[in-house]
């Protein structure tokens, strides 16, 4: 596409499966219902229609969303960058007070809620959210609030897109906030279909006949691709869980509705290997392909899940900045333990703290020059240019890359520990200390000594059945020096029942700094 050319992304997920014959085709797939492109077509326009005439949205409007997985969410995000409006999707486990900061920052003057959430917006008094001016419910509405099906089901099932271009903004998505208050990564029309082509397309090779299900929930930059846009994009079938995503939900997922694509990331890949189901396994030989993101997944993990049911995760690095996977590994050529190679379309450097490049082998920092990453952080420009520099964006990853090509994660760029005068990789520690038997999730972060000097401290999460112990404390640092020099022995170990993670399930490590 060129500059300033126009387009609506709305019309090239929705509209243009409904012109190309693909109407009754199942785009959507929620519990019982089946929900087909030409319906999801009719309630995308019927969205738009109610936001424009009854609750008069104007363009560049954000309207913000708080929904499960859910059909109403794909109606509400693509009917408001249908009319020139911004969804911007949250996340649904978050407080009160966090839904307060998001408001305010993003100046949504509309709201769309799922029944079971609206309490959590409720609960902040009305006078400390100025901009906000209607709710909208999907479900029972109560004190003040719109119902979504009044306000939708009478509208007009036809509606022009606006005429807006490629740069234009499309849709916002708050990062995950892992070190500091979440921050508005602002994305443009044509983003998704670059994500799309560069990953989806190139990588997985999606199809028509292809079934997405994603423990990622939708209003992360992983689930928005993996459960909306990439389906769409080829006319297929999304499968969408809007319950908590737990081992049981997960598999009665996958052997009811038999997903050939699965996404999810690695705890709860462990949570899944933790689960077991009586005399026979679970079924998931309809899954070709899973996919890893969000955290670095352990060759482990990859290991066991492969052996019990014959299935191959391709890990990947993506970011809400990137919105997407950008370095991946390919079907029937993984390396376990690594990250994968450069996506198709996409360019990335690894560089010292001089910005100059680093030799192969060596630690850097991840740079990627992608055209889906983000235009800027929301009303924050000295944020956005610490991390753009033309057109690259800083990751904030720290990487190696091999002769292959490969890049190995070796963690956050504040991540990193300096002990004994040598870097020592938080990420590399935790692989060692998950291959244990009696290991579940573990990880590893910074702690001064007596002397002040930063030494290696590690929070293990034991699988079912194994009771901690000084003397397995013991057993793991043993373990951990028989794979590795004995200076990244983790100094400490304490056991702990669970690890602090984002939403997306990447560890908080500076919260296990602060302990």
């Amino acid at each position: 596409m060129k500059t300033g050319e126009q387009f609506n992304a709305a019309t090239y997920f929705v509209d243009r499966n409904v012109k190309e014959g693909r109407d009754g085709n199942t785009a959507i797939e929620c519990g019982d219902a089946s929900i087909t492109y030409g319906e999801v077509l009719r309630r995308v326009n019927q969205l738009g229609n109610a936001l424009q005439r009854s609750l008069q949205v104007r363009r560049e409007e954000r309207v913000l969303l708080l929904l499960p997985d859910v059909p109403e969410f794909a109606y509400s995000f693509f009917g408001a960058i249908k009319i020139g409006a911004v969804p911007v999707p949250v996340n649904t486990l978050l407080k009160p007070s966090d839904y307060k900061y998001l408001l305010n920052d993003s100046r949504a003057r509309v709201a769309i809620v799922n029944e079971a959430l609206l309490p959590l917006l409720t609960a902040i008094l009305r006078n400390t959210i100025p901009f906000l001016e209607h709710i909208v419910v999907v479900g029972s509405p109560s004190g003040g609030a719109i119902s979504f099906s009044e306000l939708v089901d009478p509208e007009a099932v036809e509606l022009a897109p606006a005429t807006t271009c490629k740069d234009d903004v499309a849709f916002w998505l708050y990062s995950s906030g892992s070190s500091g208050p979440p921050k508005g990564c602002v994305h443009l029309q044509h983003d998704m279909i670059v994500a799309t082509d560069a990953y989806a397309r190139e990588v997985l090779k999606i199809t028509q006949s292809d079934r997405f299900f994603s423990v990622a929930k939708l209003f992360f930059a992983y689930g928005l691709g993996n459960g909306l846009y990439f389906p769409f994009s080829v006319g297929a079938t999304s499968v969408l869980l809007p319950d908590s995503p737990t081992p049981a939900n997960i598999y009665s997922i996958i052997e009811r509705h038999k997903p050939t694509l699965f996404f999810s990331v690695p705890s709860n890949y462990a949570a899944l290997l933790g689960a077991s189901h009586g005399t026979r396994d679970f079924d998931l030989s309809s899954i070709r392909t899973a996919v890893s993101a969000g955290e670095a997944l352990p060759s482990a993990l990859f290991e066991r899940f492969k052996a019990r049911f014959g299935v191959e995760i391709l890990d990947g690095l993506g970011s809400t900045e990137a919105l997407h996977i950008f370095v991946s590994n390919r079907p029937g050529a993984v390396r376990p333990g690594s990250s994968g190679q450069v996506v198709p379309g996409c360019d990335c450097r690894l560089v010292d703290e001089d910005r100059k490049p680093v030799a192969q082998g060596d630690i850097g920092t991840l740079w990627v020059k992608h055209d889906a990453a983000f235009s800027q952080y929301w009303n924050q420009h000295q944020r956005t240019k610490d991390i753009i520099e033309g057109h690259w964006m800083s990751t904030g990853d720290k990487y190696r890359q091999d002769e292959d090509g490969f890049f190995w994660y070796e963690g956050r760029s504040d991540d990193m520990l300096k002990v004994s005068g040598a870097w020592v990789s938080p990420a590399e520690v935790e692989a060692v200390l998950i291959e244990h038997d009696c290991v579940a999730e573990a990880a590893v972060a910074g702690r001064k000594d007596k002397d002040e000097l930063v030494k290696p401290v590690a929070w293990v999460v034991l699988r079912k059945n194994v009771t901690p112990s000084p003397e397995l404390a013991r057993s793991l640092q043993d373990f951990v020096v028989s794979k590795l020099p004995v200076y990244k022995r983790p100094r400490w170990v304490e056991f702990v029942s669970e690890l602090p993670k984002t939403a997306t399930g990447k560890i908080q490590r500076f919260k296990l700094r602060n302990t």
